[in-house]
């Protein structure tokens, strides 16, 4: 069981480096640029090229069963589902197969809507709340993970 961050603006590294030391996990914080991480050996640093998609393509390239993802990008989030594993977004929501389809549409109108010009607005400001779901529902998925027959 592995941690894989997609870290570019990424509210939630530190606490993600909490749970992943807590139960020992490898963590891969991947990036286009360098982002500073804590000095552990459990926490690699991957700096990819810039360019749309890149780290996203690392990341669902090595995601498999049993690995957890942190991301708010629905679609690596669907495609680490596709793998296996898990998808966490930084304010706590979990993907699932059910869930992640309504998450695509809804992208995919938002986006047809901005190409009219339309302002849909952003994302709501992260809060301690946002923080708090996530480490919750980080914890939970170590423990969905570790009790999943292999």
């Amino acid at each position: 069981m592995r941690i894989f961050i997609d870290a570019d603006a990424c509210p939630v590294k530190d606490e993600a480096y909490k749970v992943a030391a807590r139960y020992g996990l490898k963590t891969f914080v991947v990036s286009n640029s360098y982002i500073r991480t804590p000095p552990s050996p459990a926490i690699e640093l991957v700096v990819v090229d810039a360019g749309p998609d890149v780290a996203d393509d690392w990341i669902a390239e090595r995601a498999a069963d049993a690995d957890i993802v942190v991301t708010r990008d629905y679609p690596l989030a669907h495609r680490v589902l596709q793998a296996g594993a898990e998808a966490i977004a930084p304010d706590g929501r979990v993907f699932t197969a059910d869930s992640i389809g309504q998450a695509l549409a809804g992208r995919a109108i938002a986006e047809h809507l901005r190409s009219f010009g339309e302002m849909t607005g952003g994302p709501k400001p992260f809060g301690p709340a946002d923080r708090s779901r996530f480490l919750q529902a980080l914890d939970a998925a170590v423990h969905r993970q570790r009790r999943k027959p292999r």
